[in-house]
């Protein structure tokens, strides 16, 4: 039986439409590997997300023992988190909401047979 090495962010003030375009590019890789690709990656979110990939390879490796370099990041997801809603007060006495989304991201890790 595979052991599931789990991490999550809450709350991170980025919506999750654009967290995923940078999730996407690391998506099935080794962890190591994905670490790497998501230093060059010019998005606001690639460094938190950076962060909590090795966070769950640090929980692999002292929880489970499992070697950092034989993890593989089997799902990672960005779900929706609370929005906070601004107004704005338009023209003619109109109102103009500005929606400030956030996201819930999640990584599980798995060791590579």
């Amino acid at each position: 039986m595979a052991i599931d090495v789990k991490a999550e962010l809450n709350y991170y003030q980025v919506s999750p439409q654009k967290v995923r375009l940078v999730i996407d590019l690391v998506r099935g890789k080794m962890a190591d590997e994905a670490l790497t690709v998501l230093k060059f990656v010019n998005k606001k979110s690639a460094e938190p997300i950076g962060k909590l990939i090795a966070s769950a390879m640090a929980n692999g490796e002292s929880n489970f023992g499992i070697p950092a370099e034989k993890l593989y990041i089997y799902k990672i997801f960005a779900d929706e988190a609370p929005t906070r809603k601004w107004r704005r007060y338009g023209a003619r006495g109109r109102f103009k909401p500005i929606l400030r989304r956030s996201s819930h991201i999640n990584v599980v890790l798995r060791e590579k047979a």
